[in-house]
């Protein structure tokens, strides 16, 4: 589930960042409003949280120019303006929930999934690669009739490959969507993961669905 976040508080965007990975979003974060505009209007996202008190330009404002360019994503204001007109005026520029802070990471994680399933947007979908099941939403893993237990990374970088089955998704590719778009630590981490994936998926039911194409990256592929 790739999410941006328009937050100027650097110190609640990492939290909220470390923990929503662990529940399966890649989250792109953004501190300003006119940036945050930009990235909402270029980037493919599956939910927006946005911040109202924002430098550049006020969350309120980013979500009116949002709608107004034709954008669907869902958007959840999260702030602490928490009055009945604040809301209101969040709910009326086309916000599609409002959560004050402080606020509960539970229910945060819960409305942004609801928000996801109502839009019926990718998030929602199977991803299906031979008789590899993938469910993002919840997180699970099928292969044939056996469910196998992945962590929430080792699932990010499946479902990273998954998106783009018989493509070559380079390490950068998978790096920059399942930690950080500005990764600049070892690629090599993406190694360890494919490894432990393959140990999990592959090894198991006689299979050799992650190929590494060398020089270039890895491919998944359907196998009978």
């Amino acid at each position: 589930m790739r999410m941006l976040m328009v937050e100027d508080d650097a110190r609640l965007a990492a939290l909220l960042r470390q923990g929503l990975a662990d529940e399966g979003f890649e989250v792109d974060w953004v501190a300003d409003g006119r940036k945050g505009l930009r990235r909402a209007l270029s980037g493919t996202y599956d939910v927006i949280v946005l911040d109202v008190m924002l430098p550049g330009l006020n969350g309120y404002a980013v979500c009116a120019r949002l709608r107004a360019a034709g954008s669907s994503t869902p958007v959840l204001m999260l702030t602490a303006k928490d009055g009945e007109y604040d809301v209101a005026e969040g709910l009326e520029t086309g916000a599609d929930d409002y959560l004050s802070k402080p606020f509960s990471f539970v229910v945060l994680t819960a409305r942004l999934k609801a928000l996801i399933r109502r839009s019926g947007r990718r998030a929602t979908a199977v991803l299906q690669v031979g008789d590899l099941r993938i469910e993002p939403l919840s997180l699970r893993c099928w292969r044939g009739p056996d469910e196998v237990a992945l962590t929430a990374k080792e699932f990010a970088v499946l479902a990273c490959l998954a998106e783009r089955a018989d493509e070559v998704v380079t390490k950068t590719d998978i790096a920059g969507r399942v930690w950080d778009e500005y990764y600049e630590g070892d690629l090599n981490i993406v190694e360890v993961y494919v490894s432990a994936l393959r140990r999990k998926i592959d090894a198991p039911f006689g299979r050799r669905s992650i190929r590494t194409v060398r020089g270039a990256g890895y491919r998944l592929s359907p196998e009978s």
